[in-house]
C-alpha cells in the first residue's frame, strides 16, 4: 500500500463540504435535543397522568428503538402521509429527536438534585411558578448537568455518519462517494477518522473547561 498525498489534496474540497454538513447536523441537532429534552422533562413533572403517560410512552419508544429505524421511518414512511422533507432536514430532526430522550433523563436528574430548600425558599417568597422555574430551579439544574449534556453532543457527533443511510453527505458520505469514484479508500477514510478524533478531542477539552468553570 502506498500513501498518495495527491489523493488527499483531491479529496479535501469534498471533506470541507462534508465537514460543514456534519457541523450543521451537530449544532442544530444539539439545539433540538436540548430544547425538546427540557420540554419532555418538564411535561413528566405535570401532576396529570393524561400528560405524563403519553410522554413516557413516546420517549421510551424513541429511546429503545435504533436511530437508523427512526431515520428510515421519517425519510421513507412520513412522505406517504404527506410530510416530505429534505434528507438533511430529516436527519437533523431525527437525530435531535432521538437524543432528546436522553437529555430528558439528564434534565430530570438535575432537577431532582436541586435541594428541597430551594423550592421552599421560592414558596416562602411567594414567587409565581413560572418565576420559580426560570429563576431558581432551572439555572441550578442546568448548571449541574451541563457537562453530561456536553457528552451527548460528542455522542451525537459520532452518530452523524448514520445519516448517510438516508443520502445525507456528511464527512463519511463524502469520503465514500469520493472513494467509489476514484477507487482510493485509504486516504479519504483516514482523513475522516482523524477529523473525528480531532473534533471529539477539542469538544472534550471544552467540556473539561466548562466543568472547571462550573465548579467555581
Amino acid at each position: 500500500m502506498k500513501w498518495d498525498w495527491n489523493a488527499v489534496a483531491d479529496f479535501m474540497p469534498h471533506f470541507w463540504d462534508g465537514l460543514l454538513v456534519t457541523l450543521q447536523i451537530l449544532v442544530i441537532g444539539s439545539v433540538i435535543s436540548f430544547v425538546l429534552g427540557l420540554v419532555w422533562a418538564l411535561l413528566m413533572r405535570v401532576p396529570a397522568r393524561w400528560v405524563t403517560w403519553p410522554v413516557g410512552v413516546i420517549t421510551e419508544f424513541i429511546r429503545n428503538t435504533p436511530l437508523l429505524v427512526q431515520l428510515f421511518f421519517l425519510f421513507y414512511v412520513m412522505p406517504e402521509w404527506g410530510l416530505t422533507f429534505s434528507a438533511l432536514t430529516t436527519g437533523v430532526v431525527g437525530i435531535g429527536l432521538h437524543y432528546s430522550t436522553y437529555t430528558m433523563q439528564v434534565y430530570r436528574a438535575g432537577i431532582e438534585a436541586v435541594p428541597v430548600g430551594q423550592w421552599e425558599a421560592a414558596t416562602a417568597l411567594n414567587l409565581p411558578l413560572r418565576r420559580t422555574w426560570s429563576a431558581v430551579i432551572l439555572p441550578q439544574a442546568i448548571r449541574r448537568v451541563a457537562p453530561a449534556l456536553g457528552n451527548y453532543v460528542i455522542a451525537m457527533l459520532k452518530d452523524t455518519p448514520i445519516l448517510m443511510a438516508i443520502t445525507v453527505l456528511e464527512m463519511l458520505g463524502e469520503a465514500q462517494l469520493f472513494s467509489r469514484e476514484h477507487f482510493q479508500f485509504t486516504e479519504p477514510l483516514t482523513v475522516i477518522g482523524v477529523a473525528f478524533i480531532v473534533i471529539s478531542y477539542l469538544a472534550s477539552l471544552a467540556l473539561r473547561a466548562l466543568e472547571r468553570r462550573l465548579a467555581h
